[in-house]
């Protein structure tokens, strides 16, 4: 017989956020890792359309004391890749790419051979085989500010692959400044403007912006790390590849993000076929890696020990640390913000476990 969530979240539900006390498990996992008087995090966890625990912990800005709120903006990190993928096979809906496009259509790479075997959907589920080699032409203090195009530069400079494309898997960030490009390319418009007409509108996710440029000043939170016991800024400015938007630029709450998450499965603007097919595991022949496939376009594909899908993705830049846990199939999300390092993994399996679920064991990407 298959788990279910259900007796546990509508025991949750019987309190609203508004009368929860201090002793339900949720708030107490995390009263026990964040003080109020340093940065935290905001947490939401929702079934179907209704939210069950809502809740901020601790100082999205230690210099003004502001609090954190369940609306309060965070850089997302590396979940912003879902909004570059999406808008992608937005475009490939409207006939104005295709996902089997070829990069030398859109690029002039030093060795064209490379350009012709990698395809965007290689780009989207990291399995191009591009070396990641900015750090060979780009350094640190460069890198504060340089946007998608100087992030992508270097990649066109590649003399060879790691691997045939499709073959194993390689995370990579600057795929996604690519993919950010040819948005560009293709609409003639900045991306940013792209993603917030076509995923944050329709998705109601109003206040959610995306890095172009200098990093949001108001409005958002700021990002620590500690050093010798004391919290330091650690976000634009700071941060190597931070102004790369591509790859890691979203702005966003966690409020906003359960809308986005209902988006997705109310199929508001992506097809109900194209979405679920971007969060199901692409397998490709021959597959060489030692592991076997476990992405979709962007998301990352597990399962519970009793086989329901889990899709997720994490997100880490800066001081900025995030987890986006969602199970459609239960109608279950667990979504997590901080604004400095947290045992993220560990708090995931406590959530599940929360909910009767077990996540079985994959590959988690920073």
């Amino acid at each position: 017989m298959r788990k279910t969530v259900l007796p546990f979240l509508f025991i949750m539900c019987a309190c609203t956020p508004k009368h929860q006390k201090t002793v339900d498990p949720v708030d107490r996992l995390f009263l026990s890792e964040f003080r109020k008087e340093e940065p935290g995090a905001a947490v939401l966890i929702m079934h179907g359309n209704k939210i069950l625990f809502e809740k901020g912990y601790g100082l999205a800005d230690i210099v003004s004391g502001e609090k954190i709120a369940p609306t309060t903006l965070f850089n997302i990190g590396s979940i912003s890749k879902t909004f570059v993928a999406n808008t992608v096979l937005l475009l490939a809906t409207e006939g104005r790419l295709s996902v089997d496009d070829r990069l030398d259509q859109y690029f002039n790479f030093k060795n064209p051979s490379i350009s012709k075997k990698v395809k965007l959907h290689h780009l989207l589920t990291h399995t191009s085989g591009l070396p990641d080699n900015r750090r060979k032409f780009l350094d640190s203090v460069y890198l504060l500010t340089a946007k998608d195009q100087e992030n992508w530069n270097p990649i066109e400079l590649n003399d060879s692959l790691l691997f045939e494309p499709g073959s194993r898997f390689e995370y990579s960030n600057p795929a996604f400044n690519g993919l950010a490009l040819i948005i560009e390319k293709v609409t003639g418009r900045k991306w940013q403007e792209v993603v917030s007409e076509k995923i944050f509108k329709p998705s109601n996710m109003p206040t959610s912006k995306i890095t172009d440029g200098a990093y949001p000043q108001q409005g958002v939170s700021h990002g620590y790390v500690r050093s010798q016991g004391k919290f330091i800024e650690k976000d634009y400015g700071e941060e190597p590849t931070f102004a790369a938007a591509g790859n890691g630029g979203v702005w966003s709450s966690v409020r906003e993000l359960a809308h986005y998450e209902l988006a997705l499965r109310n199929a508001l603007f992506l097809k109900k076929d194209v979405i679920e097919h971007s969060r199901s595991i692409m397998r490709y022949t021959p597959w060489l890696d030692s592991l076997p496939p476990y992405i979709g376009y962007s998301w990352f594909i597990s399962q519970t020990d009793d086989h329901t899908k889990i899709v997720s993705h994490t997100g880490t830049q800066g001081g900025f640390h995030a987890d986006f846990v969602s199970i459609p199939e239960q109608g279950f999300l667990y979504v997590v913000l901080s604004n400095r390092s947290f045992p993220r993994e560990e708090f995931r399996k406590k959530i599940l476990a929360m909910v009767g679920l077990k996540e079985r064991a994959m590959p988690v990407p920073k």
